[in-house]
């Protein structure tokens, strides 16, 4: 009985029944009490840090690694919800879960995942959390990953500095429709004259990519036409800034026109909390409404047990305490309630906004082809008619042909971009020579660069000015037209859209000398044409009334897959200008083109 009650009394139970042996009293007895209680202590306190820390007597052996990548915006609030889960010893078929969380770009894991496209790494994780569900439908076309569910929303957001929207109040009400007219680029003296609008590359950006199908959800709504959307994509990807930490930097910057830009709620909220900046950023919430980044989860692992693993730690990080995490971040959970942190002091609004649904996957990706198709390279030679006939009016208001075509060309310059590789020819007869009816008047180059002293782009607007029909002059336009695509075929670049854009009046081919007929300029140039390597030409030809004339026109623009426009007035010249710019949408199959 003896040993069974020393034993009760080791294990922490009082026994009034047990009495220690005599020799226990005498001597060192009172001492070793006390030391009999402190082993009994620290056995009780082993046994209870024991029980801490395997709480879950079904969690042993080697543990589940589970790999999570997540966007870097939320990657904080996600590692604090995987600590907490690794902590607790959840256990998975017997076995404890350790949960590694890295940060990696969206646009990286979701190139990585599709095969193609630039990525820094290969990440391979368990499960992935991008910023947007835009995502998944590029990174594995048909099959592409189907999220099991969202860690937290934040809404896509128009940004100022708080000064700079202090500023625009007067003349900015925050809408898709106002950001839409500051930024099309065949309406400069609008609003862009007060707003500088700042794009995040949609391609590399959830949150722009976003913003521009809002944008272009509300246009099309509204009845605007593919040449105004063209004009915002063009004015767009040249105002296009690296990252959330370029655009806050430059919102902050004193300017002429008050920058704009677009970004996540989130963004802002840090911006604001981490930076404590002088002159905080404020979150402007269109009124149309808008679309969330909604940060899915999304189970990549092949390995059953794995898979439960990443199915238990997505129950965690959907649950009230990891709802509670996120917003302690800056971010709503999905329903769209934010936490006490989203308020008026930190640039944001906590109020919800409307909603705005996502489109369809076909929409979304025919939007990021043709943003792609816009920001391409531009590579043009512009054949500028100076014959006899270009000294005629050109409408009702007096202003000759050559007159017209100096301001159509300079108007036109304006929606290219300094990148932009821009060249000039001017046509007749026997300009150089006999037989030689073209010359060049400034040579094939980008608009930005300095010639002795002057940008291409002055020096183009200088020799349209003084641009002067040749009173006797006559249209070798088939020769010219020849020579140009040769040139153009030959110093072909791929990463460019390369044209020939005709500028002329409505006599067509009036050449003396002879040279290339009507029926063999269509035959070389349906011969020329590579649909793989497409140099297209694009006609305005003024005052062009006779249907053989169009005919013609219109037979050598489509031989190369491009298009002829007959404008009668030159107000219609800007609109021209984008329907030519928009067929970059459509080529090299666009409807109309002749099938080689």
């Amino acid at each position: 009985m003896g040993g069974r009650h020393r034993t009760d009394d080791l294990e922490g139970g009082y026994n009034p029944q047990y009495e220690p042996p005599p020799r226990r009293r005498a001597g060192r007895g009172m001492v070793f009490v006390p030391l009999a209680g402190a082993v009994a202590l620290a056995v009780l306190l082993g046994v209870a840090a024991y029980v801490v820390v395997n709480k879950n007597p079904a969690c042993s052996g080697d543990k589940i690694a589970l790999s999570v990548v997540a966007s870097p915006d939320i990657q904080p609030a996600v590692q604090k919800v995987a600590a907490k889960f690794t902590k607790a010893g959840t256990a998975v078929d017997g076995r404890c879960v350790a949960v590694t969380v890295k940060a990696a770009d969206s646009v990286d894991v979701a190139n990585a995942m599709a095969g193609s496209g630039p990525t820094t790494g290969k990440p391979d994780p368990d499960i992935w959390i991008p910023d947007s569900s835009l995502w998944l439908s590029g990174a594995g076309g048909q099959g592409a990953p189907k999220p099991t569910g969202s860690v937290a929303h934040s809404p896509v957001v128009l940004t100022a500095s708080k000064a700079g929207a202090e500023k625009l109040q007067a003349a900015f009400s925050p809408s898709w429709t106002g950001l839409m007219s500051a930024a099309n680029a065949a309406n400069p003296d609008g609003l862009a004259k007060k707003v500088r609008v700042l794009a995040l590359d949609p391609t590399q950006n959830a949150a722009g990519l976003g913003a521009l199908l809002a944008g272009a959800n509300v246009l099309t709504a509204a009845g605007g036409s593919e040449e105004t959307l063209v004009g915002v994509l063009r004015q767009l990807s040249e105002s296009t800034v690296s990252s959330p930490d370029s655009l806050f930097a430059t919102l902050t910057k004193t300017a002429a026109r008050i920058p704009v830009g677009i970004s996540s709620e989130q963004a802002v909220w840090a911006f604001n909390t981490k930076t404590t900046p002088s002159n905080p950023a404020v979150a402007l919430y269109p009124a149309e409404g808008t679309v969330s980044l909604d940060y899915p989860i999304v189970v990549t692992a092949k390995d059953a047990t794995v898979r439960k693993a990443a199915a238990a730690f997505a129950t965690q990080l959907t649950s009230s305490a990891g709802k509670k995490t996120v917003q302690d971040y800056g971010f709503r959970t999905p329903d769209g309630k934010g936490g006490s942190l989203l308020k008026a002091d930190n640039g944001v609004n906590p109020k919800n906004p409307q909603e705005i649904a996502l489109p369809d996957a076909a929409t979304i990706a025919k939007l990021s082809q043709a943003w792609h198709q816009i920001k391409l390279g531009t590579k043009l030679l512009a054949l500028i008619d100076i014959s006899g006939t270009m000294a005629l009016p050109a409408d009702s208001t007096g202003i000759t042909r050559m007159q017209a075509i100096s301001g159509v060309g300079i108007e036109g310059l304006k929606l290219f971009p300094d990148k932009a590789d821009v060249g000039v020819w001017a046509f007749s007869d026997n300009l150089r020579g006999k037989g030689v009816d073209w010359k060049p008047v400034v040579q094939i180059g980008p608009l930005a660069q300095q010639i002795n002293g002057v940008t291409r782009r002055d020096l183009i607007s200088q020799a349209l000015q003084q641009a002067r029909a040749i009173p006797t002059g006559n249209t070798g336009l088939n020769d010219t037209l020849w020579a140009a695509y040769q040139k153009m075929t030959k110093e072909y670049e791929p990463d460019k859209v390369n044209t020939i854009l005709l500028f002329t009046d409505g006599v067509g081919n009036d050449d003396p000398n002879g040279g290339v007929s009507n029926a063999q300029i269509l035959q070389r140039l349906r011969q020329a044409y590579d649909p793989k390597r497409p140099v297209s030409i694009i006609a305005i030809s003024f005052n062009t009334n006779k249907d053989e004339d169009q005919k013609q026109m219109t037979s050598i623009a489509k031989a190369t897959g491009g298009a002829a426009y007959f404008p009668q007035t030159v107000l219609e010249i800007r609109n021209i200008f984008l329907k030519g710019i928009a067929r970059r949408l459509c080529a090299p199959k666009c409807e109309g083109a002749e099938q080689q």
